[in-house]
Formats: structure tokens, sequence, C-alpha cells
């Protein structure tokens, strides 16, 4: 008997490190992509170069490239990828449902709605005859980025107050509420579109494509804050999304207020998100694709899929925004569409093999 319990807690512990394994490689990739995607451009800069550079023994020429150009995009994309990242891992535990996440509840669509009324109707578009490949641009950006936010948060905070007033309203009324809201956004930003002129309408559009180049260190430290805040509660509370995993049933029996949790986690998951999305605009599919992918790997343990998420979430915006650029240079691809394309038949696979986790 003795011996069976020494076998079992080895096994156990080896399994422990495999998911760690998995987290530390997820972290290694991510450094790796970002020191290539900082060297990566129309300026070359070779990786010995890019890491004297980061340590203040670069040339001005690549120290002003890397500091003010690309730097910034990339630490961006390394953010904006771990919060939705995390944030939809934590919304399909909290919902019940593989599918949810900041675009299923209306987040997207909400702050798109936003930044349409900050750019048409308090004139934040601008038309830039400068060059045509940055022929538009956003005339006030700090506007369009708190109408993006207030109506991103807007949108989940309806169906948590709708899931308040009729109590027997499950997670998939949830789901549907937050469809039937993206729905109500997307048809509010056609009319307001409709109305304006085309310097308007190509300002929002050009927002709505996602720009990680859009974000500076001030929009940076504000994403590392909100993100260190996030995924410190989520990780205090990753006893009780195991338990909830198991059922809300299991959950209560075992002291966890399931609704209390559920309330407070969505409402920092819609912030988080919010934030995110209103600095850089619209991106597809990552807060749906990376937790799948993780829990291939380490299964539905919270302790580890959360920093497995974030890791996994900066990896591929990372990989995809450094395609973006690199793909046709000098033009540079918009960041929702190659996650579109890459993340969608990625997820199609996911759902076809079914959301089984190896727990």
């Amino acid at each position: 008997m003795e011996e069976n319990r020494t076998n079992q807690f080895h096994l156990y512990n080896a399994f422990l490190r495999r998911k760690r394994l998995v987290f530390l490689i997820a972290a290694v990739a991510t450094v790796v992509a970002a020191l290539f995607a900082v060297g990566a451009g129309s300026l070359h800069i070779t990786l010995p170069d890019v890491v004297k550079t980061l340590f203040g023994n670069g040339s001005d020429l690549s120290q002003m490239v890397i500091f003010n150009i690309r730097l910034p995009r990339v630490v961006a994309a390394i953010a904006v990828g771990a919060i939705l990242a995390v944030s939809g891992a934590v919304m399909q535990c909290v919902l019940r449902n593989p599918l949810a996440s900041a675009s299923t509840l209306g987040v997207s669509h909400g702050a798109a709605f936003g930044a349409a009324v900050g750019i048409i109707v308090f004139g934040g578009g601008v038309v830039n005859s400068d060059s045509a490949a940055t022929a538009v641009s956003i005339n006030n950006p700090y506007i369009v980025t708190l109408c993006a936010f207030i109506c991103g948060s807007l949108s989940t905070f309806v169906v948590i107050l709708l899931s308040q007033l009729k109590k027997d309203l499950g997670p998939g009324g949830l789901i549907l509420a937050g469809v039937a809201l993206s729905s109500l956004f997307t048809g509010g930003t056609t009319l307001l579109q409709y109305f304006a002129d085309e310097t308007k309408i190509s300002s929002v559009v050009f927002w709505t494509f996602g720009n990680m180049g859009a974000a500076s260190w001030t929009e940076i430290l504000i994403l590392a804050i909100v993100f260190a805040a996030s995924i410190t509660y989520f990780l205090l509370n990753r006893w009780n999304y195991n338990a909830m995993e198991g059922g809300t049933d299991t959950a209560k029996s075992l002291g966890v207020n399931t609704r209390a949790v559920m309330l407070i986690s969505m409402c920092i998951c819609t912030l988080t998100a919010a934030v995110a999305v209103s600095f850089v605009g619209i991106i597809s599919f990552v807060g749906l694709v990376a937790p799948h992918i993780m829990r291939r790997f380490v299964g539905n343990d919270y302790r580890y899929l959360i920093p497995c998420s974030a890791a996994a979430g900066a990896l591929l915006l990372v990989l995809a925004d450094t395609f973006g650029r690199l793909v046709i240079a000098p033009v540079i691809l918009p960041i929702g569409a190659i996650t579109s394309f890459l993340g969608a038949p990625l997820f199609l696979f996911l759902l076809f093999r079914g959301f089984k986790s190896n727990d």
C-alpha cells in the first residue's frame, strides 16, 4: 500500500512538472519571438545587436528604431494577447461555455460602436495625405479610446444586469444576451457610418482593423497595470475556478459562492478586455483559441491554465503582428485580419476535435 502511494505521488509530481514545463516553453518562445520581432523590418537588426541595444549599447539608429517604434509595438502585442487570452479562459470557466470570450459577450462590438461615436460624433478621425500607407489616422485618440472603453464595458454590464433581474438566466442565456447586444452595437455602428462622410468612415474602418502601433508607452503602462491586477485576482481564485469546473453543485458543496465569483470575474474580464480593445482596436480569436490550445497540454487546472493562456495569447499575437509586418513589407497588414485568418481554421480544428482536456 505504501509503495502504491509513493508511486502515485511520483506520478502526480511528474504530471505537475510537465505542466510547468509547458508554461516555461511558452514563455521562452514568447521572448524569442519578441526579440525576432524587434529586429525584423525594413531595417534589419541582428539578434546580438537587438540584445546590445536593449542594454543600452547599440547604435543611435538602432536605439531610435527599437525604443521608439518596434519595442512599444511588440510589448503592446504581448500585453494585449495575454489580457485577451486570460479573460477568455476565465469567461469560459465561470460561464461554463467553451465559446465564451470578449467577442461573444459583445465587448469588441461595443468598443467598435464607441470608437465610431468618438470618431464620427466627436470628430476623432482625420485623413492624412502625407502617405498612402498611412492615409487614415486617428486625430484624437483619447476621446476615441474613452468612448470605446465605455461602450465595450457597457455591453457586459447590461448582460450582468439581466442575470440579476432574471435569476434563472443560465450561462447559455448570458451568451445569447451578449450575441443580441453585439448585433445591436453592429447596427448602431452601421447607422453612424451611413450618415458620416468618407473621412470619418475611413477612420472607423481603420480603427476596427486593429493596430499594435497605436499604443504608446503610456497606454502600455496602463495595460501592464490592468493585466497585473486582473491576473492576481484570477490566480487568487484559481481553486474556486477548479471547483466550478466540476459543476455548480460541486462548487457550492465546497463552499464556493458561485454567483459572486461569476459576477466579479466577469466584471474584471470585461474591464480588462475593454481596456485592451480600446487601445489597439478589434483583435479576434485570441481569447478563444489560446485557452483551448493550452487546455490540450495542461488540462483545466487553473493554477496552470491561467499563466499558460497568458503566455500563449502573447505568443500568438506577437507572431501574428510580425507576420503582418513582414509578409508584404513595407505594407503592414491589419492585425485583426491576421488573427482571424490564423485563428479561425485552428479554432474549427479544435471544435471538430472536441474541447476535451488532458486533465
